[in-house]
């Protein structure tokens, strides 16, 4: 059996909320409630959910922009909750994140040399002829030639940015890669282009992906297994097959539903499927939610699908 790449034990992040004079705490934000998965090497795992679900936490807790309330991160069999022990083993080398906003995400004060080349600089202390080869080699493997070099990222499309940013995060020969929602600001078109080459780029390092979304019609050629989050919490785990297949979860099926279809003469079928799946989720969601709005425990359906729902 393979072993786990990372593996996520019960991650919990909670933000505070703080009243009063002395701004005392009354209540706790539970952005990320008792969340567990892992990953082996070169696998593409994904975590969908809307906005304000959660995700974005997870991944940003991960390469450590956040700190963990509870739960633990185990990289390599090591546990990497402390940032001490992360800064000992090259943690942020080996992990890297392509962000949502690729414009807010790259330095405008910085040519792109400098930007792919910063990692190459900081993790393999390469400069001059070396550094500038090996950046061209990433913006060849991204589709952009060696023009691009000494241009500023405001001087780029925003796939062709993503793109770059896409390079950057490639450049120290990370083992993962925490991909935060990368291609739901472009067009349908240029989403294609930026997910076959994350698709070539895993094939070629066989780099592992903790893929980000709120569309499970993107991810449906990219994961090989998903986990579907709602009110920081999973509510539905399994295989590509699992989830797309056999969606026992309302919110799965909410999700599935929402997916654009392009045969216009299903049109009509397909609104009234997501009708009634509404009704459904408004009639039966004690079944799926505890009195406090609170995504039930996850129950273990088959050896790879477990889904929340409420004890019989």
């Amino acid at each position: 059996m393979m072993e786990e790449l990372l593996k996520v034990k019960d991650l919990c992040v909670y933000y505070p909320v703080r009243s009063g004079m002395f701004k005392h705490v009354n209540d706790y934000v539970y952005a990320v409630d008792g969340v567990s998965f892992d990953i082996k090497p070169g696998e593409s795992y994904g975590v969908i959910g809307e906005s304000g679900s959660g995700k974005s936490t997870i991944g940003q807790t991960l390469v450590g922009l956040l700190e963990a309330t509870s739960g633990t991160i185990t990289y390599a069999g090591k546990d990497v909750t402390d940032k001490h022990v992360r800064k000992k083993m090259q943690y942020n080398k080996e992990v890297q994140m392509i962000f949502q906003d690729s414009l807010s995400s790259l330095n405008p004060k910085k040519k792109i040399i400098d930007i792919i080349g910063e990692p190459l600089k900081n993790f393999e202390n390469l400069k001059g002829v070396a550094l500038k080869k090996r950046v061209v080699e990433l913006l060849k493997t991204v589709g952009l030639d060696e023009e691009a070099l000494y241009k500023y990222p405001y001087q780029f499309s925003g796939g062709q940015r993503q793109r770059i940013g896409v390079a950057r995060a490639v450049a120290p020969r990370p083992k993962l890669i925490i991909a935060d929602e990368p291609v739901s600001a472009l067009d349908l078109s240029v989403q294609a282009q930026v997910l076959n080459y994350m698709k070539d780029i895993q094939e070629k390092y066989g780099v592992a992906y903790l893929f980000i979304s709120h569309d499970l019609g993107v991810v449906h050629h990219m994961c090989d297994r998903l986990a579907i989050m709602h009110k920081g919490r999973f509510v539905e785990v399994g295989t590509r097959d699992d989830i797309y297949e056999d969606p026992l979860h309302i919110y799965t099926k909410r999700l599935l539903a929402a997916i654009p279809q392009t045969n216009v003469l299903l049109r009509k079928k397909h609104r009234d499927e997501r009708q009634r799946l509404e009704c459904e989720y408004d009639s039966l969601k004690e079944d799926y939610y505890d009195k406090n709005g609170h995504v039930y425990p996850l129950e273990q359906i088959t050896k790879t699908h477990a889904v929340a729902l409420k004890k019989e």
